[in-house]
């Protein structure tokens, strides 16, 4: 009996010390992966499971931020939220909008223990909040999130990006989504750039037959309106009102006085003919007038089209031929700028008093500067004289696609590891530097005609939104190693409900197959996009030009296309064919594979045809040669030695979203999410 009682006790204190062990020794969480990452992280035992509840305390703007959490996160996770008052009990999320000037306007307290706590000075700040809770749900597959506190808050205040619309007409549709991506990844300021041109070497040289368009409908001035697509006053209201309600601000701008050929086409006389059309004329009276009445639209009245706090007037890469041309140039930049801050705004505009350094005073005062290029605007002299600037450094943060200048993609490794808002160009800031007020990336549309879709334009966009979202919100202190960083965001969605690359998982898989497609069958997926496989079986007949196998709301995939009977596509406007014609009465395998450079035609197993760039030049009659000499035959070959280049793209992300009206056979449908 008493060695029963001796062992018993060895037992008893055996599991005591385990006990105790275990407690000692148990794992405490890791900082969490999310985008922008945590700026701190205490972590705990242990995690938390939504028990479905979502408590909320703090007044109407929080209850509209739970409301808006509990529909994102159904969409996120398929599982709904009841949204309740009070301060919540174990297993619900809450949300607390209290005073606590200590978070900022967008900073806020996370506290993941029995419950899931975010706490926040501002809906701002509990809003973003949201953001990370939803990050971490969706990278559980029972929803459940590590345990642990963090007090995050971001190291710049304007974090952003800037979209070409000029150039590229960017539909509405997408446009909407890219607000819903930011907000995601907590970038808070989208420039919308309203109006420019193409290059006239792409046109002949002549001026009037040069892309051009400005994208806001104008009652001022009817006809101004690009004919190629643009935005209602309504339509544009409505986008900033999406963007508010999910904290981002939206910077409109109008870029005068250079960039400008759309201006002058519609109103010639106010084109300079000294500095090229795409310039105005400074020194004519009816330039100021036009422009007056433009920023008047919409800026005046109650309600204004351009709701936000801030305008951008453009003001970039006008000419500085000589001093009267510059005094100018600065007196006009002076005038907008007070111009637009007389409407209640605040006024912004590129960088360009060191390239127009001169005598007449242009006004700094609640003036933001975008920062692009040093050599039109020397940084640390622009904060001497009082600027407050916005860190976007075209040698690092412009995206330019298939132009073969700037970047086609960002250098996306560079700048996670070696760059914050406090580098712009070649001078080094120090961190919160109070005049250095964010940072900003950009994509510019140059190259008009060249084939870009929206959608290769958004493969360009989503790889640098999420690493400048890092480096905006984190800064410096950065701790995730790029190469986990570059792999763990691809498991992120884009945003609830957004998914613009048409992806599904990270797995290569066969994402769905489909024995028979019927002429007009609606398919569960919309599209898919880079990279792919598609494979199907015709049972060819007779179709008309025209005929559609599939289309989506981005895209058209023929049977037949409308100008040559051939397999082809058709996207943003373009057109394109395969060396194909299917073969009445024949039985065909046609597989496509895409990706972000090319599109691929395989028919039986064989490779028919690779759709990669095309370089077209344009061609210059001062670039026709002619060497031959003394000659008296009339045979001279017609050649040029052309320098102004395109590389026309022929991309596709495949449609799917309903079938066509044909007559074919089609089976045995199989989509891979990879080139198989």
């Amino acid at each position: 009996m008493k060695k029963f009682f001796m062992n018993a006790s060895k037992v008893i204190a055996c599991l005591i010390f385990s006990v105790w062990s275990t407690s000692l020794w148990a794992e405490v969480n890791p900082k969490p992966f999310v985008i922008p990452e945590l700026t701190t992280w205490t972590g705990a035992e242990g995690e938390f499971v939504p028990s479905g509840r979502l408590a909320v305390k703090g007044g109407k703007q929080a209850v509209q931020v739970a409301e808006a959490f509990a529909r994102d996160y159904k969409e996120i996770t398929g599982k709904d939220l009841k949204v309740v008052k009070g301060g919540g009990k174990a297993g619900d999320f809450v949300l607390n909008l209290k005073k606590d000037e200590s978070l900022g306007r967008e900073g806020y307290r996370m506290e993941v223990g029995e419950k899931a706590v975010i706490t926040a000075h501002t809906a701002q700040g509990l809003f973003w909040g949201t953001r990370t809770l939803l990050q971490l749900s969706e990278q559980s597959d029972r929803c459940a999130l590590p345990k642990g506190s963090s007090v995050d808050i971001p190291e710049y205040e304007m974090r952003g990006f800037m979209m070409d619309c000029g150039r590229k007409f960017i539909p509405m549709d997408y446009m909407r989504n890219l607000v819903k991506i930011m907000a995601y990844y907590k970038m808070n300021t989208l420039q919308v750039h309203l109006n420019d041109n193409g290059f006239r070497q792409y046109f002949g040289d002549d001026w009037m037959k040069t892309q051009a368009a400005f994208r806001l409908e104008s009652t001022t001035y009817p006809g101004l309106t690009a004919k190629d697509g643009s935005y209602s006053k309504q339509e544009f209201i409505d986008f900033q009102i999406l963007a508010e309600n999910n904290f981002v601000e939206v910077i409109p701008e109008i870029d005068v006085p250079a960039h400008c050929l759309a201006f002058t086409q519609y109103k010639p006389e106010i084109g300079s003919k000294e500095y090229g059309m795409d310039h105005l004329d400074l020194f004519n009276p009816e330039t100021y007038k036009f422009v007056d009445g433009l920023f008047k639209e919409y800026l005046s009245g109650d309600q204004p089209v351009f709701r936000g706090k801030r305008v951008h007037v453009g003001t970039d890469e006008y000419s500085n031929a000589n001093k009267n041309v510059v005094e100018k140039f600065r007196e006009f930049t002076d005038r907008y700028l007070k111009l637009v801050e007389s409407y209640g705004k605040q006024p912004m505009c590129w960088g360009a008093l060191t390239h127009a350094k001169g005598e007449t005073p242009v006004k700094v005062d609640n003036v933001i500067m975008s920062c692009w290029f040093n050599g039109f605007a020397q940084p640390k002299e622009m904060k001497k004289l009082g600027y407050k600037l916005i860190s976007i450094p075209d040698g690092l943060v412009y995206i330019v696609p298939a132009a073969g200048y700037y970047y086609d993609y960002l250098n996306c490794q560079y700048l996670y590891n070696s760059w914050t808002p406090a580098t712009i160009g070649g001078e080094k800031f120090e961190e919160n530097d109070p005049a250095v007020m964010g940072g900003m990336f950009a994509v510019w549309n140059d190259h008009c005609g060249n084939g870009i879709s929206v959608k290769d334009i958004h493969h360009r966009v989503y790889p640098a939104m999420q690493t400048l979202a890092v480096k905006c919100w984190t800064g410096k202190h950065t701790s995730v190693p790029y190469e986990t960083f570059n792999t763990k965001r691809l498991a992120l969605s884009e945003a609830p409900a957004v998914n613009e690359n048409a992806t599904y998982g990270t797995e290569q898989k066969e994402v769905f197959h489909c024995a028979t497609v019927t002429p007009g069958m609606e398919m569960p997926y919309k599209e898919i996009g880079y990279n792919y496989t598609v494979s199907f079986t015709v049972e060819v007949q007779d179709e008309a030009k025209g005929t559609e196998l599939f289309r989506s709301s981005n895209a058209v995939f023929y049977l037949s296309d409308p100008r040559t009977g051939q397999l082809g596509f058709a996207r943003d406007g373009y057109l394109n064919h395969f060396n194909y014609r299917l073969p009445k009465g024949q039985k065909v395998n046609i597989t496509i594979q895409g990706d972000n450079r090319q599109t691929i035609l395989w028919v039986n197993g064989e490779r028919k045809q690779v759709m990669d760039p095309i370089t077209c030049y344009a061609m210059k009659a001062n670039e026709k040669i002619d060497f031959q000499y003394g000659v008296e035959h009339d045979f001279k070959p017609v050649v040029y030695t052309p320098n102004t280049k395109m590389y026309y793209q022929r991309t596709l992300v495949f449609p799917f979203e309903k079938a066509g009206n044909f007559k074919s056979k089609v089976t045995d449908l199989k989509v891979y999410n990879y080139i198989k």
